[in-house]
């Protein structure tokens, strides 16, 4: 168990896998800003072209819930700071989330609203709206009993590898929310243009080679 803790068994650091992590994350960023702006109508959260708005919830979700939430869990390890401002950026950074997510929500239940489309109708809007409910929670959890008004040493320290855990759990939870989006609108566009398609697909492996380098960062020391 020693060898595993300490992360020698890996014969890495931590450095490479942020390293990774950050080239994956500009790639899918860059990669669905082509894919929305060049092969689609562009974005917005409000315009007479109502899949704008479908656009900016894919856009919005990736960046909070996904790429914002895979920054604020490699906090520790990647910003150079003290243990207090580390944690300052990780809750800040997972609050961005958050609010990106609930924009990207409005976007989404607009846009259904607009067309008449029942709501919460597959797979992909379950998983969102577990998410970001757990994320949330997540956080207002975290908040309580580590920053405002906090708990006492033994309570945190007892509830940090669950609070770790979790947060993996959740983290993952946006990452497969993310690329049932992806197919479920792959599948609705019906993409017959062949660059479309590998736009939409290198974005879904870049998203999920970002998750992984995030996790394996957390592993490594």
């Amino acid at each position: 168990m020693g060898a595993v803790k300490d992360g020698r068994s890996y014969g890495c650091s931590a450095t490479a896998a942020i390293i990774f992590a950050q080239l994956f994350g500009i790639a899918a960023i860059t990669l669905m800003l082509v894919w929305l702006l060049h092969f689609r109508e562009g974005v917005a959260l409000s315009s007479t072209v109502e899949i704008r708005l479908l656009n900016i919830h894919h856009l919005l979700m990736f960046l909070g819930l996904v790429y914002s939430g895979g920054q604020a869990i490699i906090a520790f390890k990647a910003i150079p700071a003290t243990r207090r401002v580390q944690k300052f950026f990780h809750g800040l950074l997972h609050l961005v989330a958050i609010a990106l997510g609930a924009l990207g929500l409005y976007a989404v239940f607009k846009f259904n609203r607009d067309l008449g489309i029942p709501d919460l109708k597959s797979l992909h809007s379950w998983l969102g709206i577990a998410t970001i409910s757990l994320y949330s929670l997540q956080w207002l959890v975290g908040l309580v009993i580590f920053m405002f008004p906090g708990a006492s040493f033994t309570t945190r320290g007892s509830y940090l590898p669950w609070h770790a855990f979790f947060g993996l759990i959740i983290f993952m939870m946006a990452i497969c929310t993310a690329e049932t989006g992806l197919m479920e609108r792959f599948a609705i566009l019906r993409l017959y243009q062949e660059k479309e398609r590998l736009i939409v697909n290198f974005t879904g492996l870049a998203i999920l080679l970002y998750g992984m380098s995030i996790i394996l960062s957390v592993i490594l020391p």
